[in-house]
């Protein structure tokens, strides 16, 4: 019968539960020479590299010769730190871009959209500036809020939608108004107003009678005329909206399904008017930067 050898094993002097106890073995080789690794590189990062704060300041490391241009034409030296690489990136991409944008420049809307590489450069480009300056209001596809904001997406525009049309509104900015009639008319004659405008754009179920009341008031005492068109097709020189189509822009008749329901959504912005203001691009974007935004968002529709 073979003897056992027991082989004793150091521990830490604590116990638990009576015979539970800690272990003291050393670590690993392997691990510490890891670890000792990286305080040695932790050392040299911090001589290296920005790293510390010095009071109001912080210690620059020994990089020193990180150079670019910025957008201004300043050139600047510095030592090395992630913005400046940033910088250095944005000029690389500005160097790169300048051909594009300088041949944009000279370019019409026609020889933009017949050539192949400018039309992408200007679709790609403009698809940013939209996402950074436009969607917020208008949403990212351009399909707007009713009530709020004007869908750029359909075929309806209320300040024209030639290239150069919208390339107009971004840059001078656009102030919407209609007046309140409230008070003016009595709740009948807002009732027929809103009947008409109704038929204009053959919604059914409208009364024929109150319409063609409606009509009288609207190209005479109400005056809507004047703006809307006898009509009732629009002006875009005045921004008013054409109401012979089906696309609403402030009152929210297609989330109605009775024509009560749309005829209060009309009669609540004939009682309270409209006033909305998209404001200036211009001084915020360049020329160059409008230019492509309008071919984009003219796009959006496919053209007028």
């Amino acid at each position: 019968m073979s003897k056992e050898t027991k082989q004793t094993v150091q521990t830490t002097g604590h116990a638990w539960d009576g015979d539970l106890q800690e272990f003291n073995n050393p670590l690993p080789t392997w691990w510490l020479w890891g670890f000792y690794a990286t305080v040695v590189f932790a050392i040299i990062y911090w001589v290296l590299y920005p790293t510390f704060p010095i009071g109001r300041s912080y210690s620059k490391g020994l990089f020193n010769n990180v150079t670019y241009t910025t957008s201004d034409g300043r050139t600047v030296t510095t030592h090395w730190n992630t913005r400046a690489l940033l910088m250095q990136d944005l000029e690389h991409a500005r160097e790169m871009q300048k051909p594009y944008l300088d041949k944009i420049k000279k370019a019409s809307f026609a020889e933009i959209a017949k050539d192949q590489d400018m039309r992408a450069f200007a679709y790609s480009k403009a698809k940013v500036l939209f996402a950074d300056n436009c969607a917020a209001c208008h949403q990212a596809g351009g399909a707007g809020v009713i009530g709020l904001y004007p869908n750029l997406a359909d075929d309806s525009w209320l300040w024209g939608g030639s290239h150069e049309q919208i390339e107009t509104t971004i840059r001078e900015g656009r102030h919407g108004n209609m007046p309140s009639f409230k008070g003016r008319f009595s709740d009948a004659q807002v009732a027929d107003l809103a009947s008409y405008v109704l038929s204009l754009s053959k919604q059914q179920g409208v009364n024929p009678a109150s319409a063609l009341r409606g009509k009288t008031l609207f190209e005479g005492q109400a005056g809507c005329f004047a703006c809307h068109t006898k009509a009732g097709t629009g002006n875009i020189a005045l921004g008013s909206a054409n109401l012979t189509d089906q696309i609403w822009t402030i009152a929210n008749v297609p989330a109605q399904h009775t024509i009560e329901g749309k005829q209060a959504a009309i009669e609540h912005v004939i009682l309270h008017g409209v006033s909305r203001r998209m404001p200036t691009w211009k001084g915020r974007l360049s020329d160059t930067e409008i230019k492509m935004l309008a071919f984009y968002i003219h796009g959006l529709s496919g053209g007028e």
